[in-house]
């Protein structure tokens, strides 16, 4: 059975960790914990996690090169491994998008994000699965560097908490049914646009 590829984008080291550019290690870090598998392995500049998922081989990597050198990591795993491209699942913060919201593409640019920018490049090529997860625009005139350097506020984390199990669900779902099923069930639902709205 082929072996699927699910990276999640972020930085090493526990002061990035809770993080907006960090939902994707948080994500994979949810994934792995569901499926008890154990981030115990270090490989190419990646700490991974293989097993299996619903009878399906896994393996989640969460690269240890800071985010915009994640390529380094990413494509020395998926040259060993031998993963398609379609099989290679990246998760990652997307600004363009508003806190509550995930989308699931089969294939695109880097949208400016630059751990996608470093995957792209040294994949040399752009045709695999992606998972944005949206932190929404800083505010006022704030550096989007700083930004994204920022842990959630409390009224986004209590969001981000249904967001990440969300985002948990769509990856079981392309990992079992593939990308056109997961987008189907998760790319902007009425149920997923409800999150980003308060309570009446």
């Amino acid at each position: 059975m082929p072996i699927k590829m699910i990276v999640g984008l972020g930085n090493p080291g526990p002061r990035y960790a809770h993080n907006r550019h960090n939902v994707g290690f948080q994500i994979v870090d949810e994934l792995a914990a569901k499926h008890g598998l154990s981030f115990d392995k270090r490989q190419f500049k990646a700490l991974i996690a293989s097993g299996r998922i619903d009878g399906q081989r896994v393996l989640l990597v969460k690269p240890q090169t800071f985010m915009n050198l994640s390529g380094e990591a990413v494509q020395p795993l998926v040259s060993y491994y031998k993963v398609e491209l379609e099989d290679l699942m990246v998760v990652f913060d997307d600004m363009d998008l508003p806190v509550g919201v995930i989308r699931l593409r089969p294939f695109g640019g880097a949208g400016g994000h630059n751990g996608m920018k470093s995957i792209i490049k040294r994949l040399g090529g752009n045709r695999f699965p992606r998972l944005r997860v949206g932190i929404g625009r800083p505010p006022g005139r704030m550096d989007p560097a700083a930004y994204v350097l920022q842990d959630f506020s409390a009224d986004e984390e209590s969001l981000m908490v249904q967001v990440r199990d969300r985002a948990v669900q769509a990856l079981e779902t392309w990992l079992n049914s593939g990308i056109d099923a997961a987008m189907n069930a998760f790319n902007i639902t009425k149920s997923q646009n409800s999150l980003t709205k308060p309570s009446q």
